[in-house]
């Protein structure tokens, strides 16, 4: 009876990893390695915790638990696989008097890629993008834009870029490569994402347009040169692209590179 309960319990757990990928939200998964001497639970018992500090499944309760779960929080803000021996007497007060060790893994869920502009290198962000893990979400006013767009694997916003600006959601996961028709779109658009947080922020541009974009961010806007220096501009990586789609892979290119180096 034990041995199915346990069981259940597993199915239940690897469920639950499913529905959070599915959904793509975030959470940790608590699970015990080792232990030593008397602890309420052994190795292999599971436990997910949701940013809400709500649980699936169990360590054993108690005080254990309830440092387990504000531990995990801090795996979920760094993002960063880590393993914690628990002292149960010395740390937790328990008087069980074993050691529990105790491995968090986050579950991620994939950036959000926000690209202003759904002209011919904005799209072909969007289709290499969606490849490597981005959720997008593209931005752009003109009529019939996305008409001939297959919008079956993206968000599509077709409403003014600063009124769709103040309904998104930002975090500091979410990607923004602003590539719209006009160079004023471009700067002011910036302006406003300078003040959202956000992981990654780039804007296409010739060297002479963003000298002028610098330029008009300290001067008119009051930014500093280092929160200037965090903008990717000219954006992606340099190489002879010439054609949408190769600036679109340089573009992809630089995010790849900015994901995985948060990721490490």
């Amino acid at each position: 009876m034990i041995i199915f309960e346990r069981q259940l319990l597993i199915m239940q757990i690897y469920r639950q990893i499913s529905e959070i990928i599915r959904q793509n939200q975030e959470a940790v998964l608590c699970i015990i390695t080792g232990t030593t001497g008397s602890s309420p639970r052994k190795a292999g018992s599971k436990m997910i915790v949701f940013p809400d500090k709500k649980i699936t499944g169990t360590i054993g309760g108690g005080s254990i638990e309830f440092k387990a779960i504000a531990d995990a929080l801090e795996v979920m803000q760094t993002g960063i696989p880590t393993q914690k021996t628990y002292q149960l007497e010395e740390d937790l007060a328990m008087h069980c008097g074993g050691t529990v060790e105790l491995f968090f893994d986050p579950i991620k869920s994939n950036p959000d890629l926000y690209i202003f502009g759904a002209g011919h290198i904005g799209r072909a962000v969007a289709r290499y993008a969606r490849d490597f893990g981005f959720r997008v979400t593209l931005f752009d006013p003109r009529e019939k834009i996305f008409d001939e767009f297959d919008q079956t694997a993206f968000t599509c916003i077709n409403e003014d870029y600063f009124a769709a600006i103040e309904k998104a959601t930002f975090s500091k996961n979410t990607f923004c490569v602003i590539v719209t028709p006009k160079h004023q779109y471009d700067e002011n658009i910036l302006i406003k994402l300078l003040r959202k947080p956000h992981a990654y922020l780039g804007m296409i541009g010739s060297p002479s347009k963003v000298a002028v974009a610098c330029k008009n961010l300290i001067e008119k806007e009051s930014f500093t040169k280092q929160e200037i220096n965090m903008v990717d501009m000219p954006i992606g990586i340099k190489f002879n692209a010439v054609t949408p789609e190769e600036i679109a892979i340089s573009i992809t290119a630089k995010l790849i590179d900015v994901k995985n180096d948060l990721n490490k």
